[in-house]
């Protein structure tokens, strides 16, 4: 089962890149870095919504989908056939994928149109980050982060 690490607070960060390249400093300069984990704290999902959603946006994400799925398939049936025309049956399949992907997006749009309305994208943040460290080798991380960048 995963746990929550402990151990001693080596910094605390507002961004994960600043966390992060910390973590490449020390690594740089031979610490074990697998003596640390960063932690996010304070975790807040964010749902941006980045427009309304249309019949045409439901119908062209949906041919999107199908279109993959059908070239997922279509390449299967082309890498399995002794035919070497078999590669029209990739196109064929694509356009099918399409098709029917563009049909579930649009129904499934008007089934749920009074419900959701817009389309968005969810991310899960942190409001800052902590690098722990094993007690055993803090003061060690400690000292290495105190030299200059030009001093390994």
């Amino acid at each position: 089962m995963p746990t929550i690490p402990h151990g001693d607070i080596l910094g605390t960060y507002d961004t994960y890149p600043e966390a992060q390249a910390v973590v490449d400093r020390l690594a740089k300069r031979e610490f074990p870095v697998n003596q640390l984990a960063i932690v996010g704290n304070d975790l807040k999902t964010v749902e941006r919504v980045t427009g309304k959603l249309t019949y045409g946006r439901a119908a062209g994400a949906g041919a999107a989908s199908g279109a993959w799925f059908g070239l997922f398939f279509g390449l299967l049936l082309f890498m399995f056939s002794d035919n070497p025309a078999a590669i029209a049956f990739v196109g064929a399949a694509l356009l099918i994928g399409a098709g029917f992907g563009m049909i579930f997006g649009i129904v499934s749009y008007s089934l749920n149109r009074s419900r959701r309305d817009f389309t968005s994208t969810h991310q899960v943040i942190a409001s800052n980050y902590q690098i722990v460290v094993q007690p055993a080798v803090a003061l060690r991380a400690q000292e290495l982060l105190s030299r200059p960048e030009t001093e390994q």
